[in-house]
């Protein structure tokens, strides 16, 4: 086996249960799954063109078509 056998990793294991505390680390647990899922979703999001459409129509407000013509000056 390698420098940590099975007997070392449960020692850590009950360390750090004792110095954070079972309650603590569970938080910990659903902090960054929660994260992960956000994540998740987020880059599946992202990925659908429906997604952009509504990401440009609610920043603007809505939807503009047009042409931009240059002004000419009548000097």
């Amino acid at each position: 086996m390698g420098a940590w056998s099975i007997w070392h990793w449960l020692v850590v294991l009950v360390i750090v249960l004792l110095v954070f505390g079972t309650k603590k680390l569970r938080n910990i647990g659903q902090d960054v799954g929660g994260a992960v899922k956000g994540f998740k979703d987020g880059m599946k999001d992202a990925n659908s063109p429906e997604t952009e459409t509504k990401q440009v129509e609610n920043q603007t407000g809505a939807t503009i078509e047009g042409e931009a013509r240059k002004e000419q000056n009548k000097s």
